[in-house]
């Protein structure tokens, strides 16, 4: 992992680079890829994309998160709940269809949608 290297707040070095792969990810946080994957499953706002061979590309803004997720669960001594309570009151939001953090961005997406379909039956007119 060589290149332009900038720190986060805790301190650690994140590489500059748009993709991250699940083994980079693990070294960066400090903690087990299988930790990653089950962290996964708690926090609906962390969702790496994944490859057509089904391997997971975590962007810059995830690695942060899972840097502020350790420090919350590691450090702070949150539970798993508390940690997700904390994230959404700083702002981090589920970007998953279908696992949103709250009523009124369902609500967003239901409007965008309506507005697509507008525009596509525009333009198959």
């Amino acid at each position: 992992m060589r290149g332009n290297r900038s720190k986060v707040r805790s301190g650690t070095e994140i590489p500059d680079r748009v993709y991250f792969q699940i083994k980079d990810v693990s070294e960066i946080v400090g903690v087990e890829s299988h930790v990653l994957r089950f962290w996964e499953t708690k926090f609906p706002m962390l969702a790496p994309r994944k490859t057509a061979n089904g391997r997971r590309q975590y962007k810059r803004k995830d690695v942060e998160m899972l840097l502020v997720i350790k420090h919350l669960l590691y450090e702070e001594q949150y539970t798993i709940a508390g940690a997700r309570k904390a994230l959404r009151s700083r702002g981090w939001r589920s970007l998953v269809p279908g696992r949103s953090s709250s009523p009124a961005s369902s609500d967003a997406l239901r409007e965008i949608r309506a507005e697509l379909e507008q525009i596509l039956a525009l333009l198959d007119a």
